[in-house]
């Protein structure tokens, strides 16, 4: 369609030159030159229409623009995009040493964790059925009470809160029981060692020492009334 309407527009400027510029003919042929004329302008304006429409449709590309090409004549090298600044003479502050408290942090919590798990452990001592044993048969136990005098009793220290201190271990299940801790009277204090082991699983518990020892040098040997575990 196209190369139809370039042919047909090319056609119409030609024979519109022709008409234009051909030499008038004689009188004879007037008529005939008008007609010809007249229908030749109007195929070349009908072709001038048909171009700009065709242009109004297609509006012209725009042209490339030339960009300057910039060519090296060797590999770059890697340099510095920026003013380094000039060295700074002030001299930095010293960080302080922190592993003094880091250190002193750590034995403070090791040494909590340390005193909580003895008095737990002790706490559970005194609370145990074979304690309470042993100090209800030094009670009742003649011998104490002329040594000790009335009112025989564990004896509280202070940095337990006035609560006795039991020490040594009970492991039923291994069969050895080892206790000591102090006991005192109005007339004066001692420390009670007990010392059980069971030789076979299922056999009863064989105590093999049960004394108390004064602070004045005295020994008492406690005969249980009964097997105690």
């Amino acid at each position: 369609m196209s190369y139809l309407r370039q042919t047909l527009s090319a056609t119409c400027r030609l024979n519109t030159r022709n008409a234009v510029f051909r030499p008038r003919p004689q009188a004879r042929f007037n008529s005939t030159v008008n007609v010809n004329t007249s229908s030749a302008s109007r195929r070349a304006q009908r072709a001038y229409a048909t171009v700009s429409e065709t242009r109004s449709r297609h509006p012209p590309r725009p042209a490339l623009e030339e960009h300057d090409v910039e060519t090296f004549s060797a590999p770059s090298k890697p340099r510095m995009y920026y003013a380094r600044p000039p060295p700074s003479k002030m001299e930095l502050p010293r960080l302080k040493n922190r592993w003094p408290v880091a250190l002193a942090l750590s034995v403070v919590g090791v040494s909590a964790w340390a005193a909580f798990f003895y008095i737990a452990a002790n706490q559970e001592r005194v609370a145990s059925s074979i304690t309470q044993q042993l100090l209800a048969t030094v009670r009742d136990s003649p011998e104490v009470g002329a040594l000790l005098g009335d009112v025989v009793r564990p004896e509280p220290v202070w940095w337990l809160n006035g609560a006795p201190w039991v020490s040594g271990a009970i492991n039923l299940p291994a069969g050895n029981v080892d206790l000591s801790f102090r006991i005192k009277g109005h007339k004066g204090a001692g420390t009670v060692y007990f010392t059980s082991i069971r030789k076979a699983k299922g056999e009863a518990f064989q105590p093999l020492r049960f004394r108390l020892i004064t602070d004045d040098g005295h020994t008492v040997d406690i005969l249980p009334r009964a097997s105690l575990i």
